[in-house]
């Protein structure tokens, strides 16, 4: 399959829309973080400023996951996720708004982050939920993988082209511009036609156990959103909070260094996003699961040898693992989930996946302190691996395929010209 061919998904009338206005919104949103770091360590300059902040957001997001994946089931995810991006844009234009006339405070960030966080909640089912809807099943690798090359591409861009904006006007001019992608991506979901949720009179309640159902009666589902409750805390703890630890205290590797591999792995990502425009995942989650074991490399060798070059090469390795997952994870999500509660299990799915990183990022840190860095890397290392592989002794995630032909539903997709 040529790039060309498996960029066809872009034939899709509506997914053309819905594609132009994601990359608006990455387009504005990747210089984002880095302008919220700076913007708040300009009020106070201190990480434990800057670990409440991002703390309060990730917190929010946790605990609205759940309300978000009922109302994106229950009401137009087209309509629901209009309302989070022009929310989102309001949040950062008071806070742009804060910065101009110098009445930012710690308070009003957390405040603000917190707000961020919920509307994060309520949008990511949503947007899982519409891919489906747009596309015939045989072409959701590759609309997954289009998705994931603008947002790999971002991510690496991102960080420099921030630091620049902040360096040029502040961190404010970064929440502006945002803002007006969050507004512009809105109005660019308007020509995007959905077919109407399905319609009932069940409480929020049964709601969520409906999605609970659903969610636990696919054993590689729960199975592989429990691996990742460790994983992700593994990550978070030991790339997230040592990583920086090691680079400070290592000649070999430094905080220049230490960018460097962060850039690298994000090259990985942006590279595998390309070749899964061509390659098909036959098994999705066999492939997934082997190719986020490879982090585990970068883990070990941070802490039995922190060179910057050997570092970067397991992180592009690390990073196109990484990638593979995810595309084949969403793959797996989007074809073998009903599309009327897929917003729900995706939420499930976040909750488990995101609940631990905090806990990590605290446990890693508590590690550190009472065990040698290097032997906690290690250890840390030998685990990650020994979780991701261990999810392969369950049939279904080996064995689960990729469907390749049009699903019976394409019928009722939106139409396409």
């Amino acid at each position: 399959m040529r790039v060309s061919e498996a960029a066809g998904v872009l034939q899709h009338r509506q997914f053309r829309w819905f594609f132009a206005s994601g990359v608006t919104n990455t387009l504005g949103s990747m210089m984002t973080p880095i302008a919220l770091a700076f913007a708040v360590l300009s009020v106070d300059n201190s990480a434990g400023a800057l670990a409440k902040v991002l703390a309060v957001e990730m917190t929010a997001n946790i605990v609205f996951v759940l309300f978000g994946g009922v109302v994106s089931d229950r009401l137009p995810r087209r309509l629901v996720l209009q309302t989070c991006r022009i929310a989102m844009a309001i949040v950062l234009g008071a806070l742009a708004a804060l910065m101009f006339t110098g009445h930012a405070t710690i308070g009003w960030f957390m405040l603000l982050g917190g707000l961020a966080g919920g509307i994060s909640a309520f949008s990511m089912p949503a947007l899982q939920g519409i891919v489906p809807q747009l596309v015939p099943e045989g072409q959701l690798q590759e609309a997954n993988a289009l998705m994931s090359f603008v947002r790999n591409g971002s991510n690496f861009l991102g960080p420099a082209l921030g630091s620049a904006l902040v360096v040029a006007g502040g961190p404010q001019w970064a929440f502006v511009i945002d803002a007006l992608t969050f507004v512009a991506s809105s109005l660019l979901l308007l020509p995007v036609k959905l077919p109407p949720p399905a319609k009932g009179a069940t409480s929020f309640i049964t709601d969520l156990r409906t999605g609970w159902g659903e969610f636990r009666s696919r054993t590689w589902l729960w199975v592989i959103v429990l691996a990742f409750s460790v994983l992700n805390a593994i990550q978070s703890g030991t790339i997230g909070v040592l990583g920086p630890v090691i680079a400070k205290s290592h000649d070999s590797l430094g905080v220049r260094g230490w960018g460097l591999v962060l850039s690298a792995e994000a090259i990985g990502m942006l590279l595998m996003s390309l070749v899964l425009l061509k390659i098909r995942l036959n098994r999705p989650l066999l492939s997934g699961m082997l190719g986020v074991s490879l982090l585990s490399v970068t883990i070990v060798l941070l802490g039995v040898d922190p060179v910057t070059v050997p570092l970067m090469a397991a992180a592009v390795v690390g990073g196109a693992g990484i990638e593979t997952f995810g595309t084949g994870w969403n793959v797996a999500m989007m074809q073998n989930v009903p599309g009327d509660v897929l917003s729900r299990v995706v939420s499930y799915d976040m909750l488990g996946s995101f609940v631990a990183i905090p806990v990590g990022m605290v446990l890693f840190g508590w590690l550190a302190t009472i065990a040698p860095t290097e032997t906690v890397l290690v250890g840390a290392g030998i685990v990650y691996a020994a979780v991701a592989l261990s999810t392969l002794l369950v049939p279904s995630v080996r064995t689960l395929r990729q469907r390749s032909e049009e699903s019976a539903t394409e019928a009722a997709l939106a139409p396409t010209d």
